[in-house]
Formats: structure tokens, sequence, C-alpha cells
């Protein structure tokens, strides 16, 4: 990137687009339009990590880029934490923000800020479909979609250079649980109007076929709780409130009592009654207390912990260690939810504990107890049609799935040299309707551990290094004036060796640093920088050569 593009910003005399996140993996999301000296801002998700992700806890978008722009709003597309849950840290940064957002969604996002005692008087801004939103250069017209939670929308973003729509996360369920499809004869009269740039959904536009309603999912559950003959217990995302109601719909019916475990579970399901997405019969719903006061076969839990996290209510149950549910021969539990990407191993660690445990478990492999909340394939090319878009850029997905995106996009008769396929970094101009690639700009990982910011990449390759090769601390006693050595040189090791087989390697290794030490000049040893840099040398050398190792070493230099 020039240095010019450093200093002047993100405004280019168009509508300048900056990914910032959810290009090219699931989460994260987060992108910003820049027009006139104003900047807004669709979602700032999180990304959850992976085991390789050591000790953090959350990463989210890095959006430095933003801190010399004039940042007036943020647009929520729905109450996913990988479209809401950054939210907090983006509010340290800008505080004097707006957020929009439907009901729901905004209902989530006060339930995240008030565990953040420092975030205070946020202008929280409810919206709904169709409501048009004029904010600076801005014209936001509200579009209802379907996902996977309730009160889902799109974004059509108008300036004086074109129209932008921007989906979020959304699928063509045309019967769903709340009679709200996605708003496809909205989508036509966009479309009619004219789409200029097309940002869309892409999480499944590698798989063929048409996403299959809701309802589908209500009528299994039904059927397993009719065959089930111990305790049940699903596991769902804690904010699927359509899942759940089919769930409470169906243990009604087979005159089951509910009980909610979890700690985001019972709180996002309390949010969802309160404002009328969920009912829920109060006469069939017991505590967690009292569960084991119910016979085994009038009780399903409801829990959250689908995606194996380890501490989980799912997760506990599957080790046997859940204070009050405890699953057992003849019980069934039923995974009502997707696969993330990157958690199978944690997932099917839980199925294995549950199935050891006697219980049967049924998961989206085996029966339809989950349906996506993503447009697939087809969904998407009758979409492409719908809306007619001059120019496209696929967001939301991994890059093999914004590649079956950019093909599918030109099938349904977009140029191909007008889909463009970006990463987080990227930037796209919108400018008298014509769309042109820009300068890339910073963008990359955010990584929260506890109250630490950001704990950088640097760090994580530290922990890495522990994990994988163990940690050597020697710590040596210099008499600088004389330049020699003073009592014992001390070593120790933790996940290098065996314990029971380390003396000797020490032994052999406490001889090398005296080695390196005694070829040492005289005048080097005032330099108590360069003892420890002759330790480190001593000890990568022999560790590497005699035991085929990296260990972390950490040199600790004393002066007598």
């Amino acid at each position: 990137m020039s240095n010019d593009n450093l200093s002047g910003g993100l405004d280019r005399g168009g509508v300048t687009v900056t990914f910032l996140g959810g290009l090219g993996e699931v989460g994260r999301n987060m992108a910003a339009l820049t027009c006139d000296g104003d900047t807004i801002v669709v979602d700032v998700g999180v990304f959850f990590p992976n085991p390789e992700h050591l000790g953090v806890d959350l990463i989210t978008p890095d959006w430095g880029v933003l801190e010399t722009e004039n940042v007036t709003a943020v647009f929520l597309t729905h109450g996913h934490l990988d479209h809401i849950g950054a939210l907090p840290y983006f509010l340290r940064d800008f505080p004097d923000v707006t957020v929009y957002g439907t009901r729901l969604t905004l209902a989530f996002v006060e339930a995240i800020l008030d565990e953040w005692d420092d975030i205070t008087d946020v202008d929280l801004v409810e919206i709904a479909p169709t409501d048009i939103v004029e904010h600076g250069p801005y014209t936001v017209e509200v579009v209802q979609v379907s996902h996977s939670i309730p009160d889902g929308c799109a974004y059509a973003i108008t300036t004086d250079h074109g129209t932008i729509v921007h989906t979020g996360d959304f699928k063509l369920d045309q019967t769903p649980i709340d009679d709200l499809p996605t708003d496809l004869a909205h989508f036509a009269r966009l479309g009619d109007h004219g789409v200029d740039l097309l940002l869309a959904d892409s999480t499944n536009a590698h798989l063929p076929g048409h996403v299959p309603t809701e309802r589908t999912v209500g009528a299994t559950i039904l059927e397993e709780l009719r065959n089930a003959e111990g305790l049940v217990v699903v596991a769902s995302f804690a904010s699927h409130v359509h899942r759940i109601q089919q769930v409470l719909d169906a243990a009604e019916q087979v005159g089951r009592y509910h009980c909610f475990v979890g700690r985001s579970m019972v709180k996002n399901m309390a949010i969802a009654q309160k404002l009328g997405y969920l009912h829920v019969n109060s006469d069939n719903e017991i505590e967690l207390g009292e569960v084991s006061k119910y016979p085994p076969d009038k009780v399903i839990v409801v829990s959250t912990g689908s995606q194996g996290e380890p501490y989980s209510a799912l997760s506990l149950m599957a080790a046997g260690d859940h204070r009050r549910v405890a699953v057992g021969e003849g019980d069934l539990v039923i995974l009502a939810s997707s696969l993330i990407p990157g958690n199978e191993h944690a997932v099917f660690r839980s199925i294995n504990g549950l199935a050891r445990r006697g219980a049967r478990v049924v998961h989206k492999g085996l029966a339809d107890v989950h349906v996506s909340g993503h447009a697939m394939r087809d969904d998407l090319i009758l979409f492409h049609n719908i809306v007619e878009p001059e120019y496209v850029v696929p967001v939301h997905g991994e890059f093999r799935h914004m590649a079956a995106h950019r093909d599918l996009a030109i099938a349904s008769g977009c140029p191909a040299e007008q889909v463009l396929v970006c990463s987080d970094g990227d930037t796209v101009l919108l400018k008298d309707g014509v769309v042109t690639r820009g300068d890339r700009v910073p963008a990359g990982q955010v990584y929260i551990d506890g109250l630490l910011p950001d704990v950088g990449p640097a760090v994580l390759r530290h922990r890495r290094r522990l994990a994988e090769d163990g940690v050597v601390v020697a710590v040596v006693t210099v008499d600088t004036q004389r330049g020699e050595l003073v009592g014992e040189i001390m070593l120790q090791q933790h996940g290098v060796v065996y314990e029971d087989e380390s003396a000797h390697v020490l032994d052999e290794a406490i001889a090398a640093i005296t080695a390196e030490l005694g070829n040492m000049p005289d005048k080097r040893w005032n330099d108590i920088d360069a003892v420890r840099r002759q330790v480190i040398q001593a000890l990568g050398r022999y560790w590497k050569q005699n035991v085929g190792r990296r260990p972390f070493i950490m040199p600790v230099v004393l002066e007598a």
C-alpha cells in the first residue's frame, strides 16, 4: 500500500468498502463503508479460537485503520456473536457511534453490554424491516431476511454513487417458524431500481440444492421424543430461538417437562420469552435443581455445548462431571446444530463420552435434527437472478465458499470481471456506479486473552513453542570483575525430556554452557546481556544437536 493511502485515509471520492473480517473464515464478520468523510460499519463479530490458539478466549477484527476515520454508526444484521460479539471492544475505541439493529439483536447487545461496567450510555436505535434510515450521506433501507435466529435483516445502502446491498447471513426458507421469510419481493424492487454492488453470504455456496425448511427439524425431534425411553438432552446454539421453540412444542406434546441448562441458554431464552419471540408454557418448565425429582422419561434438558466447548453443560455431562444432570444408559442426546469448522475434535470427544456412558447420540449425520441458516447454491442462483447486481463481492465464508459463490454469480449472468473475490484487508471503491479494487489496508486478528487486549501472534508463537518443545531455565551466577563463573549452574527443564532420564542430559547441557562461557573474551563478562546470549546459544546448540528439540530457553544471569 502506498504512503499516500496511509496518510489520506479511506475516503476516495466514492464509497470505499473496507473488509476487516469474515472473508476467508466463518466468523469475525466486519465491513466498513466510507463516503464523504463519514464511515459506517456493518457488523462487528468475533471468531472463537481453535486449539492452536493457546489460551486465547476470543479473536476480534483489527479495526486500527478506522482510528483516523470519522466512524459514526454500526449497523447490525442479526444477533449471532460472530456478528455482534466484538461490539463491546469496538465501543471502547469508538464510544460515540450510533448502533442500529432490530429488536432481538439489540436485546442481545444490551445483555452483553450489561457485563461491561465501563461502557454506558450507548446510543442504540431500534429498526425494523422496510424502515429507511437517513444517516449522513447514506440512505439505509432495512430488508427482512430469514436466518437461524429471529430478526435478521439485510441492508440496502444508497449514496450518490450507487446502491450497495449487504445480505448479512440469510436463507430462503419460505415457511419459517415465525412466518417471516426472506422478503424476495423487496429484493426484487431493489433489483428493479438497480443494485450496483452485492455483498452476499457465501457460507453454503459450495453445496448444491436448496436449504430445507426449519419445520423439518421439529418433525424429526418430535419423532425422536416419542421413541425415547429415558432422559433426553437437546444441545443447540443458545441463540437458536426457532429451534428451541420446536423442542419445547415437541416436549409438551409427549408430556415432558423442560429445563434450560447453561448460562447463555438461560439468559437468551429469558430475553426471547420476554420479547415474545419464544412461547413457553410455564407449567412445563422446571429448574435445574428439580431435574432429579422427576422420572428421567418425563424430562427434556435444553443445553448449551453443541460445539464441544470444554466447560459447557453438555461437555460436563459427557465427562460425568455435571452436578445436576447425569446422562447414562438408555438416555438420548440430540445435537441440534451444525458443526463449525475447527470444532470437530471437541464435538467428537463429547459424542464419545456420551456414548461411553450408554447414551444414544443423534446428530445431523444421522437424522434431520438441523438445517442450515445459510442459502445453498440453488438458493443463491435464484437470489442473484432476482437482485441482478452489476458487481458482486462474496463475503462471509472460507475461500472455497467464496470461490464457489463467484462461479455461481458468473453462471447467473454477472460478467466474470465484475465478480471480485476479496480477502480481509482488501478494499473496493464504488464510484458513479463502477466498482474497482482499491489498496489493501492492515486487517489482522486481535487475540483477546482474559483482560489482555491483544496478546499478539508473537506471544502465541511462544506459547506454541512451550507446548511443543518445553522450556529450559538456566540460572548462572558470574563475577563480572574477575570474568568467571561463581558456584554451580542450575538447570531445570519442563516438557523437554522424560524426568527420570533427564539427569545426564542436564549434566551435558551444563557442561556445554561452561565450555561456551569459558571461551568468552574477558571484556564481555561486564555485559550481562552478552552472557545471556551465550547461554542461549550454548543451550540451543546442545538441545538441537543432542536431543533434536528446540525448547524455549530462559537464561537468568546473576551478578555475584
